[in-house]
């Protein structure tokens, strides 16, 4: 099985990254992994941290002469804020005069319930795991995902179709998603131009009230074929797989798969994909002689991929942490105070897309991996050709 893992604080001395499953073999671009973690910090309102941090990934173990050897990959992303905190947040003792304490429970944070559940006198070591800095790791460990699912002509990009009341208001093409993952800058990773200009209105309007927005981001799934996930037991359905993964991200409030809320109030004949069948394989589209005319089930249908893209949106609820803040309570007084403030950010849409497409890579990856196995690309490859031509012949 594909598994990973991360550890770290916001701002401890470094993130780690843990990957293990992956066959032997698969090609591990170090420019590749790097600019993943690039395109995480970048986007309109993104705060003061990211101008501090330059992300790369260290690989330590498990990859040798460019390739991954089937042994665990560990990876450390350092944090160059680390420097600012050594007396803050030493791993001994340390003088405690130098804590910095969260003194008031932010709403909307981790703060009070983490506190409470772990008997902290305030919300520091709270913060620190809560953050989303820890999504940075996830970006790492999503990028060697990638590679592997690359390997096989599987693909995944993010673009965002929202931001606070400005909406992409038409449907995107795969390769204008892609196109996106090219561009050397990133405002708000949307596909059209003048959606993305009244995205950023949102965004300054906010910016001039001391407030935040969130918005919507949209993972496709390029190239998978039908058969990948199973209906047969319920906690390995790909679509709720896929749901867990993209709603385990910070501020992410609700998942979408395909055309789900509008679904909830249409009726059956307006959502259900009619299929076809093309007669050929020459005629044929895609993995098989069947068809879709459309794509409202968003590649999945009974926890299975049905060889469309699959298409996961994450709704993303406005950062917590505001300029203005809201009413809190004293951890020391219990007397009504404002809410603590820590550096944080005003728009993050863009980059919880990237966050999520790491999210989606390594779920679509552990399922690809369990089943089409192999310890080495060549013979998870070979699994992957043999079942693409079977059902071609289907």
């Amino acid at each position: 099985m594909l598994r990973f893992s991360t550890a770290g604080e916001s701002h401890g001395e470094s993130l780690v990254a843990t990957v293990s499953g992956m066959p032997a073999g698969v090609a591990v671009d170090q420019e590749f992994v790097d600019r993943e973690l690039w395109r995480r910090q970048k986007g309109y309102g993104r705060g003061g941290r990211m101008r501090i941090e330059k992300d790369t990934a260290h690989i330590l173990s498990g990859v040798r002469h460019g390739k991954t050897i089937g042994s665990p990959i560990a990876m450390v992303l350092a944090n160059n804020d680390w420097k600012n905190w050594v007396d803050i947040l030493p791993v001994e003792v340390g003088d405690s005069s130098k804590h910095k304490a969260v003194a008031s429970p932010r709403p909307g944070h981790a703060d009070l319930a983490g506190s409470l559940k772990y008997d902290f006198p305030d919300a520091r070591y709270v913060l620190e795991r809560a953050s989303a800095r820890e999504s940075a790791a996830r970006v790492a460990a999503g990028a060697i995902a990638k590679l592997l699912l690359r390997a096989l002509g599987v693909e995944v990009a993010s673009h965002v179709i929202r931001v606070g009341k400005a909406e992409l208001g038409r449907s995107a093409m795969w390769e204008e998603i892609a196109a996106l993952q090219l561009k050397d800058e990133v405002l708000l990773n949307c596909v059209d131009d003048e959606a993305e200009a009244r995205m950023k209105a949102e965004v300054d309007a906010v910016l001039r009230t001391g407030d935040t927005v969130g918005g919507v981001f949209e993972v496709v799934v390029h190239g998978l074929p039908p058969g990948v996930g199973t209906h047969a037991n319920w906690d390995e359905r790909m679509d709720g797989l896929l749901a867990q993964a993209v709603m385990s991200l910070q501020a992410v409030k609700a998942v979408e798969l395909g055309r789900g809320v509008t679904a909830a109030e249409s009726v059956g004949s307006a959502v259900h994909d009619a299929i076809g069948y093309e007669g050929s394989p020459e005629e044929g589209r895609g993995f098989t002689k069947f068809s879709r005319e459309q794509n409202n089930a968003g590649g999945i249908e009974g926890g299975i991929s049905n060889g469309e893209d699959v298409v996961v949106r994450g709704y993303l609820k406005p950062i917590s942490t505001l300029r203005r803040p809201l009413e809190s309570v004293s951890f020391e007084t219990r007397e009504p105070v404002k809410a603590a403030y820590e550096r944080s950010d005003v728009c993050v849409v863009p980059a919880a897309g990237v966050a999520a497409e790491a999210m989606v890579a390594l779920t679509v990856a552990r399922l690809v991996v369990e089943k089409f196995g192999g310890d080495s690309l060549r013979e998870m490859q070979r699994n992957f050709n043999g079942y693409c031509e079977q059902i071609r012949a289907y």
